[in-house]
């Protein structure tokens, strides 16, 4: 079970046995509440919590929990429809409509309900996650001397050091001085988007591509102009066509295991897209989100694009969120020339900076002996996933074609049958227990085809794979027939 779902199940059940106390009076001891519900302290912890959040109980340290008093009536509610106009007058005649639309982003970090197979999301299962190791890099960085000062706007010195060796190689094409630390990848993205196009602007973005990416724009006031892409990633023909077409300025891309592809920018294609930036005098966005999340059999990977751009033209973005732990928001941005400036102050207004505490934190998991053993483990395991989850697409769904064989990421997009309705499908396999991601919000525009994207990472293990895919299967027979 879930522990979300036995957090929830026990504040259910002590809502129900309220009643029985007197406004003030003292409830059982967690102790009592672990032993009498056969759950951990920590679900009884949470669960107190949850109650005393919705004010049905008072907690007092090392007197014990209360029965809360009667509660007041809450107040009337005004009238908010004047804000439907608010919100919707912010643009004048000649300008982009802002649109926040979260909704593409919300359903990969929905948390499927209790007993489904998870085959959406894009974070390491709790088996996979390094959590031993950062709990003690977390203790470790807590008592480093000023991990609780204010951090420099930049970020930590020696954090900015790891991030310039690891974007840049033995080269040392990329310093401290030209990294930014941001509060993971999505951030970075929004910075880069801020820093780099005005409202209004075109920025030219991958089809189909990663759907936070999407909505940063919009909420932005952006509009993303999709350039197609194939086995070998973004064409270039097109992509310059793109630049020509919407006088754009910015193209963000993914060029190692983009998502949801898992496409590979082909060699013969990497100096095509920059000069195509050249041309048109634009900036290229390099999201690497991917670099560590190879899988063991792929073989020797393509440097950065900003390996190659001495001229400053691309602006690289890297996070340590996908190695490690969805709550480890930890990332950076490396950038050559007045950009950086521009890209650091965008930031500073929004954030100040990053927690010095996770900074440190994860400097300390980086440098750890246990840092390396992690990522030979998930290489490992991410190559065995992916083989489980093609076969048995292949046994159970042969109606659904993988439409590349990723060596890196956590993802298999799925082409459809021509004419299935992705949210139907998507719906149906809910009921049948297995949660999966239409295909539609990784268009910028209208879809080609219908698709999925399949996760091999959440899952616990590769039996649950194996199960989700069968799931998965009735619902195709309830839905393509």
């Amino acid at each position: 079970m879930y522990e979300s779902s036995s957090v929830a199940e026990l504040a259910k059940t002590l809502r129900g046995v309220l009643d029985r106390y007197s406004p003030g009076e003292k409830l059982p001891s967690s102790r009592d509440l672990v032993e009498a519900h056969r759950v951990s302290p920590v679900t009884v912890s949470r669960a107190l919590a949850r109650l005393a959040a919705e004010g049905l109980v008072v907690t007092r340290p090392g007197a014990g929990v209360f029965r809360a008093g009667p509660r007041t009536a809450p107040p009337a509610k005004g009238d908010t429809s004047w804000q439907e106009v608010a919100l919707s007058a912010d643009a004048s005649a000649d300008q982009v409509p802002r649109s926040v639309d979260a909704g593409g982003v919300l359903a990969t970090l929905a948390v499927p309900p209790p007993g489904a197979v998870e085959l959406s999301g894009g974070y390491l299962p709790a088996n996979l996650r390094p959590e031993r190791a950062l709990s003690a890099a977390l203790a470790r960085a807590g008592r480093r001397p000023g991990a609780w000062a204010r951090p420099p706007v930049d970020g930590v010195e020696e954090l900015r050091d790891w991030f310039a060796r690891e974007i840049g190689g033995p080269s040392g094409s990329v310093t401290a001085a030209d990294v930014l630390v941001t509060s993971a990848g999505q951030s970075a993205i929004t910075t880069a988007l801020r820093a780099l196009a005005a409202p209004g602007a075109a920025v030219l973005v991958e089809s189909p591509t990663y759907p936070g990416l999407l909505a940063a724009a919009r909420a932005s006031g952006l509009r993303p102009v999709p350039v197609p892409v194939d086995a070998d990633g973004v064409r270039p023909e097109l992509l310059a066509e793109a630049f020509r077409a919407s006088g754009a300025r910015v193209f963000v891309c993914q060029p190692l295991f983009q998502n949801p592809t898992g496409a590979v920018l082909a060699a013969g294609r990497r100096d095509a897209v920059l000069e195509a930036a050249a041309a048109a005098g634009a900036f290229v966005v390099e999201d690497d989100f991917a670099r560590c999340l190879a899988h063991e059999d792929s073989g020797p990977l393509p440097p950065p694009l900003r390996s190659a751009d001495p001229d400053g033209r691309v602006v690289h973005i890297r996070s340590l969120t996908k190695i490690t732990s969805p709550s480890l928001r930890v990332g950076a941005l490396a950038a050559h020339g007045p950009v950086l400036g521009r890209l650091r102050a965008v930031q500073t207004v929004d954030s100040f900076f990053v927690s010095r505490p996770l900074q440190e934190a994860a400097l300390e998991l980086v440098g750890a002996p246990a840092w390396q053993r992690h990522l030979r483990t998930v290489a490992g395991e991410l190559r065995s996933r992916r083989e489980v989850m093609l076969t048995a697409l292949a046994r159970e769904a042969p109606a659904l074609v993988p439409v590349h064989a990723p060596r890196g990421g956590y993802h298999v997009w799925v082409r459809l049958p021509d004419g299935t309705d992705e949210a139907a499908l998507a719906a149906a396999a809910l009921r049948a227990g297995v949660s999966v991601a239409p295909g539609r919000p990784y268009f910028a525009a209208e879809s080609p085809a219908p698709h999925l994207r399949l996760s091999f990472a959440p899952a616990s293990g590769e039996a649950d794979l194996v199960e989700g895919v069968r799931r998965l299967r009735t619902a195709c027979e309830e839905t393509l027939g």
